[in-house]
């Protein structure tokens, strides 16, 4: 079964193609620290048999969080928290990798003054932003620079730029949300900016396997589509190792969520020459052969189902008389 062989990125094996997708727990403290949940929920994925582990959204700046209770890695103080749990994962067995993040005009974490490409707010549910300064920008990127510093010396194996789901690198890619006038908007190359700027502050600390975690569709009639990230994608020339795939989140508007919605686009992707993970709302073992079969993806990014099954893995496993994956004090149970 493929979905149980290992597979690479850059030079790193990880032992299956099944991905914890990173998902916010709201439970950090509110300086961003890792709690004991953090200690036991990673892990417990890690000892059912995932491959590789990639944390939630990890904020590079205070004013950068979803919420208030988001892990953070804005100050060297959050090192050690990070350092316990990337060693609590390694000794389940899995990888770990972490999501450097900044959540822009998305932020709402309490008493901080947001920030985002244009002065433009998500919905009425959120503050509206404050314009970026060209200083900002270079503060934004310093802070995901010192953001890779951090997580190398807490030891992480994989580091994932999130460009997706409508936070701040998103935020400059899109016309829906940045309608600057200078180097950092207007046209395509000029949106793609601060993106190519970011990825080289975080390589000038991090020699590791890069992961970028894309929107590829904005399900927007002035968004960004998959056609318009095929050009981002082309024009990045491999300056990253591994595309994760996702869409949405720019702006509100509906769209058709089913098993498999997203696997087109990564094929599309893919077809770059690129190691690519996708998934969305994928719940069976049937459905992650289906796509790595036909060629769609390298690996599988699971979310709401590890949540609901932490065991799949080794479900999966016992199913295809793959016994001798599962460890040995689970052995009685499968």
């Amino acid at each position: 079964m493929k979905l149980l062989e290992p597979f690479i990125i850059k030079d790193l094996t990880i032992k299956n193609r099944i991905v914890m997708a990173p998902m916010c727990m709201y439970v950090a403290s509110t300086e961003g620290d890792v709690q004991p949940f953090h200690l036991v929920h990673y892990p417990t994925r890690g000892f059912g048999g995932v491959g590789l582990v990639i944390t939630e959204a990890t904020a590079v700046e205070s004013r950068g969080r979803i919420s208030s209770h988001d892990l953070g890695i804005w100050n060297d103080s959050h090192i050690e928290g990070l350092k316990k749990l990337v060693q609590s994962v390694h000794q389940s067995g899995a990888l770990i990798g972490i999501q450097l993040a900044h959540a822009g005009r998305k932020c709402k974490a309490e008493n901080e003054t947001i920030i985002a490409p244009s002065s433009l707010g998500f919905s009425q549910d959120y503050q509206t932003p404050k314009e970026m300064s060209l200083e900002d920008i270079k503060v934004v990127i310093n802070a995901f620079k010192n953001g890779a510093r951090r997580a190398k010396f807490a030891g992480y194996d994989i580091i994932e730029i999130h460009g997706a789901h409508g936070y701040l690198i998103n935020q400059f890619l899109s016309p829906l949300s940045n309608q600057r006038n200078d180097q950092y908007g207007g046209n395509a190359v000029n949106r793609r900016r601060f993106l190519s700027e970011v990825i080289e502050a975080v390589r000038s600390e991090w020699n590791g396997p890069l992961i970028l975690r894309l929107s590829a569709e904005e399900y927007a009639i002035n968004g960004n589509h998959i056609e318009d990230t095929i050009e981002l994608v082309k024009s990045l020339n491999h300056q990253v190792d591994a595309i994760n795939v996702s869409s949405g989140g720019v702006v509100p508007v509906k769209f058709d969520v089913y098993p498999g919605y997203q696997m087109e686009y990564a094929k599309r992707i893919k077809a770059l020459g690129y190691i690519v993970i996708g998934g969305g709302l994928i719940t069976t073992d049937v459905e992650c052969e289906k796509y790595l079969d036909n060629g769609s993806v390298d690996a599988i990014f699971l979310g709401r189902k590890l949540l609901n099954d932490p065991y799949f893995v080794l479900h999966t496993a016992a199913k295809n008389n793959r016994k001798d994956l599962v460890i040995q004090p689970y052995e009685r149970g499968f």
